[in-house]
């Protein structure tokens, strides 16, 4: 009676949260998104009441030590959007083989760059992924470069508005562009920028005297990102503010960065919610796949930070920035130059790229803006041989099957361990049966045979469970890996899976197809593809060789982990499904042929023999 109302009650909650899901749909429907006419005028009021906060404060509230927060979008033209305003103005054009986009000569910022490799979904014809969005679009996300005068100093150096005068032609691998601006009082500044074939630029900050009188200035550099970015991810994954300060790395998140802007620290400028000195390291804004980053001179100390440049009178709204400034000014005296070098990485988080980077320029933990998690000893392992199998075999789905096959060889004597230490158990089950109906009204009486019984054929209940422990870091590095790797991202493996980062796309709730109607728009978990289900076949068919627990009501339970867990990977990564369909099959395979080895009755004869 007990296990029937315990089943009762399961299968009552099950309809209770799949009803409450399709309720809420409909009474609780998400926010609608305003219009886009709307987005702009939002983001255009927001980068002017910025401005003008940021005027106020200027650069001399925080000191030398903080970057001038000046906000260098344009004001909008007359009947135009805050976008086509800030696409007015020179504008230098960038051509690589891995990025494509141009700087804006008005105010020297990085703000328009797309990578050409990479798609904003799985079809080719669609949109390039945008990286960098000019200052004033919707999604502004820039870096910019500029100078600080020294306190006391009526030097005047180049600001928001500034136009810069570029050397000519494109900027590109082999052929590196000068930015110049004369301040009209004998002292020029540059910007010599160069970028690689990949995802580099060089940004060298030089100031040529040609007055009198020494002068002194704080290059500065920052990326700002004037928008919340609304991407997926979990609780695995870090986005937003990363750098290596001190030779360790440093995550703050975004909602970590506000709440801390809010409350900066005595001496640090507002909005301030991180700030260190420190001898080289980087510091960036990184998502799930991308990255952009400041690389100061690795000789040269510098102050970082992180901040929440709120807007005025909005308490959800604001901007998001990492700079840097040099610690100590740069001097130039009557007839010299001065100068300073930044390298900016902005780019795709890909392994051999970032480790190139790494040794090239000497760059600590530059490869950890991946985020490989706590057990990144064996996540990157894992990370470098799919993408070697990956290569090796030109499609990652069986990179997947061939790892999951080699780890489970490489397993197999501590998992063989473990399986037949299960096949004595289930060798034993008739007698443990026996020995609980025959003393089903004295519990403490049948726990002391049963344990009578294992001392007696040496088996250890627990000997099935210990050996599995060390595989538990091993497969949540797995899962790690296909969820966070760039090699997974629109990925095709066969048939109907066309991404292996993406859900199984087919719907066992609409026939897989057949009727045009998407239920997971009803509910989330009305959604069950075809790789999960075989998964949960597998799945049966492995707890089917396990022994059966002793308490029948834990057994009964155990029933409908199988169900359960093909409901929950319903909606995760089809290469994560693709690894335990193939993972749940080794098993089983293994299992079977040890259980044979041993002699051991399958859980139908011991049942039979119970009975008996």
């Amino acid at each position: 009676m007990d296990n029937r109302r315990l089943l009762y009650a399961i299968s009552i909650s099950l309809v209770i949260l799949v009803l409450f899901q399709v309720i809420a749909s409909y009474v609780m429907p998400p926010p609608k998104k305003a219009p886009p006419h709307a987005v702009a005028h939002t983001a255009q009021t927001q980068t002017a009441q910025t401005q003008t906060a940021q005027t106020q404060t200027g650069p001399a509230a925080g000191g030398p030590g903080v970057p001038a927060p000046q906000e260098a979008a344009p004001a909008a033209t007359p009947g135009g959007t805050a976008a086509a305003a800030a696409a007015a103005g020179p504008r230098l054009a960038i051509s690589t083989p891995l990025l494509k986009g141009s700087m804006s000569l008005v105010g020297a910022r990085l703000d328009d760059l797309v990578l050409t490799r990479y798609h904003e979904t799985v079809q080719k014809t669609s949109p390039l992924v945008r990286l960098l969005s000019r200052a004033g679009s919707a999604k502004s996300y820039y870096v910019q470069f500029g100078w600080d005068a020294a306190p006391g100093s009526s030097l005047k150096v180049p600001g928001p508005q500034t136009v810069w005068t570029s050397s000519g032609g494109d900027l590109s691998p082999g052929h590196p562009v000068t930015l110049s601006w004369s301040n009209g009082a004998g002292v020029t500044f540059e910007l010599l920028l160069a970028v690689d074939r990949q995802y580099m630029f060089t940004v060298q900050q030089r100031v040529i005297n040609h007055g009198t009188a020494q002068i002194e200035v704080y290059p500065w550099s920052r990326i700002r990102r004037d928008f919340l970015p609304q991407e997926p991810g979990s609780f695995t994954l870090h986005k937003g503010p990363i750098g290596v300060f001190h030779g360790t790395l440093h995550e703050m998140g975004y909602e970590g960065v506000k709440s801390g802007g809010k409350h900066p620290n005595a001496g640090e400028a507002p909005g301030t919610a991180y700030q260190t000195t420190n001898l080289g390291g980087w510091a960036g804004i990184t998502g799930k796949y991308w990255l952009t980053a400041l690389i100061p001179s690795q000789g040269r100390e510098s102050i970082g930070a992180y901040r929440y440049l709120a807007t005025p009178g909005k308490t959800d709204h604001g901007a998001y920035q990492v700079d840097y400034m040099t610690a100590k000014p740069v001097d130039a005296a009557p007839g010299a130059t001065a100068s300073a070098t930044t390298h900016v990485f902005a780019g795709a988080k890909v392994l051999s790229i970032l480790s190139h980077y790494e040794t090239q320029y000497r760059i600590p933990l530059f490869e950890r803006a991946i985020d490989f998690g706590w057990f990144f000893f064996l996540t990157k392992p894992i990370f470098i041989a799919l993408d070697y199998l990956a290569a090796a075999f030109g499609n990652m789905g069986v990179a997947i099957i061939v790892f999951t096959i080699g780890l489970k060889l490489v397993l197999f004597p501590l998992v063989r361990t473990s399986y037949r230490s299960m096949a004595r158990m289930r060798a034993i089950t008739p007698k443990v049966q026996a020995l609980r109906e025959r003393y089903k009204d004295d519990q403490m009486q049948q726990q002391k045979e049963i344990m009578a019984l294992y001392k007696a054929e040496g088996v250890n209940p627990a000997a099935g469970c210990l050996p599995m422990l060390p595989q538990v870091p091993i497969f949540f590095s797995l899962y790690k890996v296909i969820f966070i790797s760039i090699g997974m991202r629109h990925a095709p493996f066969a048939l109907w899976i066309h991404d292996l980062s993406a859900e199984d796309p087919t719907n066992l709730f609409n026939l897989f197809g057949l009727i045009p109607f998407h239920p997971s728009t009803l509910s989330p978990f009305l959604h069950l593809g075809i790789l999960p289900i075989i998964m949960g076949i597998t799945m049966w068919g492995q707890q089917r060789l396990n022994p059966p627990p002793p308490d029948p009501t834990q057994a009964k339970m155990m029933q409908f982990m199988p169900v359960i867990f093909t409901f929950m990977l319903g909606r995760f990564a089809a290469g994560l499904v693709l690894y335990y369909c193939v993972n749940n099959t080794l098993t089983i395979i293994q299992q079977w042929t040890i259980m044979r080895s041993t002699n051991a009755a399958p859980r139908g004869a011991a049942n039979a023999n119970a009975k008996g």
